[in-house]
């Protein structure tokens, strides 16, 4: 596929005008970049990797942009339609290839290719045909930019990212999945609708599965500092579980509600990765709650299985994993969940 990218060499036989476009004055030197060239390859040009294409190029967040899929037309006509919008957006170079080779020096992989489910079709099934998608993916990220770090974003996304771990060959620290950092921003939302307050005042968990087995975190839960169960409860208001239950339900169905409505999911996914890659780039140490290797950690064991836990990141990928205080209900829930992806992880023989 030939690639479009911007080139000063507009004259006949490739003569530069960049040089003769500018009479230069006294003194003055060319331009020199002190920033670091930062380098984002997004696998999958579909509604999901697009969102992410889009919020990333808005949010001035990378000097050059590499969009990777196997359909070449819609590949080539995003990357055009992006490319358009040049003097609407910061200055990245914008690209797109077949070839795996274009995303060499990756600072970070986001990947979001993903078979879509055939009528009738088991999720197991579904999830081979994912995993053998991705055995043509990750080892060709791994092989042209080997210290990067691979952010997965297809679903089931936690076993998925164990998946890539294995095919990749990067430490754990590397292989990161967008995991509940979506669901946790839906939760907060939620709260925040109930308390009529900003929802960025509100401290909020989703952990464990990417899924049905997901656990709040009610425990943890405060807004502007505040504690909000130990508060109830010194100010002897009572609440009813099942309340706070059908809050967690909302969150669940969040999805299932938007793609019903809509036929996909894009935008909020779209802000949530965007969000990731900021805090990965720019080492920014923020505590985000994402699929990571949990083994070891809040009593899960029995194998290496990937979920979402609170995690703080920085550009070296996943730096610790915060000790969150959790109920002894909390912890056997997300025990449980640990099983319910260590089940299926079983099955891939991997």
């Amino acid at each position: 596929m030939h690639k479009s990218t911007s080139s000063s060499f507009l004259g006949p036989d490739g003569l530069d005008f960049s040089k003769s476009f500018f009479t230069p004055i006294a003194g003055g030197a060319s331009s020199t970049s002190t920033k670091r060239h930062t380098k984002i390859t997004v696998v999958g040009v579909g509604n999901v990797g697009m969102a992410i294409a889009q919020t990333i190029l808005t949010q001035d967040l990378v000097d050059e942009l590499i969009l990777i899929d196997a359909k070449e037309d819609k590949l080539r006509g995003e990357m055009l339609d992006l490319q358009h919008a040049a003097a609407f957006l910061p200055r990245t170079k914008i690209s797109a290839s077949l070839d795996y080779a274009a995303t060499a020096n990756s600072d970070l992989c986001i990947v979001t290719a993903g078979a879509r489910q055939n009528p009738g079709e088991s999720r197991l099934n579904l999830l081979q045909r994912n995993v053998a998608l991705f055995k043509h993916i990750v080892p060709p990220l791994a092989k042209y930019s080997p210290d990067c770090m691979i952010l997965v974003v297809s679903n089931p996304v936690d076993v998925l990212t164990y998946a890539a771990w294995k095919l990749s060959g990067f430490p754990p620290n590397r292989v990161i999945g967008s995991g509940t950092n979506l669901d946790s921003s839906r939760f907060r939302f939620l709260i925040a609708d109930h308390l009529d307050v900003n929802a960025q005042d509100v401290q909020a968990y989703i952990v464990g599965e990417h899924g049905d087995s997901s656990v709040a975190l009610w425990s943890s839960i405060s807004v502007g500092g505040v504690p909000i169960l130990s508060f109830l409860d010194r100010q002897q208001i009572p609440y009813e579980k099942e309340t706070l239950e059908s809050i967690h339900k909302e969150v669940i169905q969040g999805a299932y509600e938007v793609i019903r409505l809509k036929g996909y999911t894009s935008w909020a996914i779209g802000y949530s990765v965007a969000s990731l890659a900021r805090t990965l780039l720019r080492d920014q140490r923020r505590i985000h709650p994402v699929t990571v290797l949990a083994r070891g950690f809040y009593g899960i064991d029995g194998g290496d299985v990937f979920l979402s836990l609170p995690a703080q990141l920085g550009n070296k990928g996943v730096l610790g994993v915060t000790n969150v205080h959790l109920t002894d209900e909390e912890s056997q829930k997300l025990r449980d969940s640990a099983k319910t992806i260590l089940e299926v992880q079983s099955q891939l023989g991997i």
